[in-house]
């Protein structure tokens, strides 16, 4: 995983719900808690690639929710292998189940779930 320290030098993904599924609202509030702090938000479509990306240091961080288990099981484990923090939005580890994903760096990870909880 990448070794940034700080939200304000970071490149963070995200994904953004679609048409009639997920919780546009709350992802505005989350967005905008984010954004204002990183370096970039990024999306590319597919959380599989996106949690890749944070495995192998492209990528800062990511969280999205209303994932299916498929989008995220392979992912997960490949940043828990890099040394990254894997939890779901809530910071317990129930990701599969829930269909949320935070991670990032153990640096970034408490930061990021900071923000996102701060945007209720």
């Amino acid at each position: 995983v990448a070794g940034r320290k700080h939200l304000d030098e970071s490149v963070l993904g995200t994904g953004i719900p679609f048409l009639g599924h997920g919780q546009h609202a709350r992802f505005l509030k989350e967005l905008h808690q984010i954004s204002q702090r990183v370096a970039g938000v990024r999306r590319f479509g597919a959380a599989s690639l996106d949690l890749a990306y944070v495995a192998a240091g492209r990528m800062d961080g990511f969280w999205e929710r209303d994932l299916k288990p498929w989008d995220m099981a392979a992912g997960l484990l490949m940043i828990q292998e890099a040394g990254g923090k894997v939890t779901d939005m809530d910071g317990g580890e129930d990701m599969l189940t829930k269909g949320s994903i935070c991670t990032a760096n153990l640096e970034l990870h408490p930061l990021m779930l900071d923000k996102l909880k701060a945007a209720g």
